[in-house]
């Protein structure tokens, strides 16, 4: 899956993981949970979801006057661009630096350990460029 070409800003990535939770949202319900505290006008939320848009990140169905919106790109998509990213500025384009971080500084538990290790075996197991 190719990600759009155009990063999301701060603002734009609180959108999106409200449209992932969701599923589908409805610009008024997005200023809404946007909101919590703080003044936004509908126009500019709206102006941000039209933006997010044409970057391709959000599609939008219209029902009646209201419009819906939804992602047009999957939450795990963007995860793996930015671990890629991560490993190529961070660690020199080396996984097992990340990895060797993640150890150091966090841990794993057992169940995790066992997830890790079956997704390593799952790896070993692909042809070269093959994805599960």
């Amino acid at each position: 899956m190719n990600l759009p070409e155009e990063a999301l800003s701060p603002s734009q990535l609180e959108i999106m993981e409200i449209i992932w939770d969701k599923g589908e949202v409805a610009a008024v319900e997005v200023r809404e949970l946007l909101a919590s505290g703080r003044e936004l006008a509908r126009e500019t939320v709206r102006t941000m979801l039209e933006r997010m848009e044409a970057k391709g990140w959000l599609k939008h169905r219209v029902v009646g006057r209201t419009f819906f919106y939804s992602a047009a790109v999957p939450r795990g998509a963007t995860a793996g661009q930015k671990v890629i990213e991560l490993i190529d500025t961070v660690c020199g384009g080396a996984p097992e630096r990340l990895m060797t971080a993640l150890l150091d500084y966090r841990g794993l538990t057992a169940e995790e350990a066992v997830r890790i290790e079956t997704l390593i075996k799952q790896a070993r197991d692909r042809k070269p460029g093959q994805r599960s």
